[in-house]
């Protein structure tokens, strides 16, 4: 397979092993590593969403990690346009771009456009999601429904972010995110990508949640968050809904002990890796699956 033409995305649910998957990959055919996680682009709490560790960025070049402050607004459109720039940059040196994250509009970003849609005011979106918050995603789904119709085989009722932002587009600017989307346009051929899918089954993911969610814990989250919250970030910025940060600021104030901090942010990520896998079964038809297995298998073929 001749991958020096070639941006490898590797797209999977939290837990999944992507970043190790990644780290092997890279080694084997002279990659780099550029982060598509919308959490871990932020500074701070790199236990709790699970930056990868120093350890490894000695051993391969990684990107994007921990590099934006954790009070400013970084939208999916300032990604596009610094992993558009890094992209060129690891090519000049004759390296392999390999983009490994969980956060799926980056990748839909990268492969089919960012639709440039007139800019939304923050009350005013904050005013929706916090209907949202109120009314619950259900009903929010069939108000958004309700508004703009044509939303109804592209954006799947479980998922809390796009409804959210199809409704916000289409109360602001009376016209459908769908309509929008149609004027997108990649800067890529769709043959320069290899997407790769970790297909993780998951009675075997939530095991591992669980014990990621301990050691999490083991490693310092705790003492993480603390320092997190003297920051005084405001709660409407996105690593301040990190999952775990919610639990252990509980723990810490003393509502909830140990174990169902452990209990609350395991179900809270089980809860988020099946939104991903939903996410996926609407938007990665054409992307290749893998199992953790058969990694080492994918590896030798390569």
């Amino acid at each position: 397979m001749d991958l020096k033409s070639k941006i490898i995305l590797i797209y999977g649910p939290t837990a999944s092993g992507k970043s190790d998957f990644a780290i092997k990959l890279a080694k084997k055919i002279k990659g780099e590593i550029i982060n598509a996680d919308s959490m871990q682009v932020y500074k701070e709490l790199k236990i709790l969403t699970a930056r990868p560790l120093k350890k490894n960025f000695k051993k391969i070049s990684h990107h994007l990690y921990g590099f934006q402050k954790s009070n400013k607004y970084f939208s999916t459109g300032d990604w596009l346009k610094i992993v558009t720039k890094k992209i060129v940059e690891i090519r000049k040196k004759n390296k392999i771009p390999i983009l490994v994250g969980g956060t799926g509009l980056y990748f839909k970003a990268l492969t089919e456009g960012l639709v440039e849609i007139t800019s939304i005011p923050f009350k005013f979106r904050n005013k929706i999601r916090l209907l949202q918050k109120s009314i619950g995603q259900e009903k929010f789904y069939k108000k958004l429904l309700k508004i703009d119709p044509k939303v109804a085989n592209h954006i799947d009722s479980s998922d809390a972010q796009r409804s959210i932002r199809a409704y916000e587009v289409k109360l602001f600017t009376n016209k459908s995110i769908i309509e929008w989307f149609k004027n997108t346009k990649s800067n890529y051929k769709k043959g320069e990508f290899l997407k790769l899918y970790i297909d993780y089954p998951r009675h075997e993911l939530i095991k591992k949640i669980n014990l990621r969610t301990i050691e999490m814990l083991n490693m310092g989250a705790i003492l993480e968050v603390k320092n997190f919250l003297k920051l005084g970030i405001s709660k409407n910025r996105s690593i301040s809904k990190a999952i775990g940060v919610a639990e252990i600021k509980d723990f810490i104030q003393k509502k909830i002990n140990k174990d169902e901090v452990i209990e609350k942010i395991s179900i809270k990520t089980r809860q988020y890796a099946k939104r991903q896998v939903t996410w996926a079964r609407g938007n990665m038809l054409s992307w290749k699956k893998i199992k953790p297995k058969r990694f080492n298998h994918f590896l030798k073929k390569i």
